[in-house]
C-alpha cells in the first residue's frame, strides 16, 4: 500500500476542527480525520472519490 501525500483540508473549513482531509494514494484518494489523524484513514479507487464528489456538488447528501 502507498502512505498518501498531500494531504489537504478545504479552504471552506477555515479555522474548524471538524473537518477531514483529503490525500492523494495512488490513483486514488485517502480520507482522514483531522481531528485524530493517528486514527488513521480510509481509502478511494479514482472512481469512487469522482463519483462521491459529483453527489456533494449536486446537492445529494443535504445543506
Amino acid at each position: 500500500m502507498t502512505t498518501p501525500t498531500g494531504w489537504r483540508k478545504s479552504t471552506h473549513s477555515g479555522n474548524q476542527g471538524d473537518c477531514v482531509e483529503v490525500g492523494r494514494v495512488g490513483t486514488g484518494a485517502a480520507v482522514r480525520d483531522t481531528k485524530n489523524r493517528a486514527a488513521g484513514y480510509f481509502t478511494t479507487t479514482t472512481e469512487q472519490w469522482s463519483s462521491f464528489i459529483g453527489a456533494v456538488k449536486s446537492g445529494r447528501f443535504g445543506a
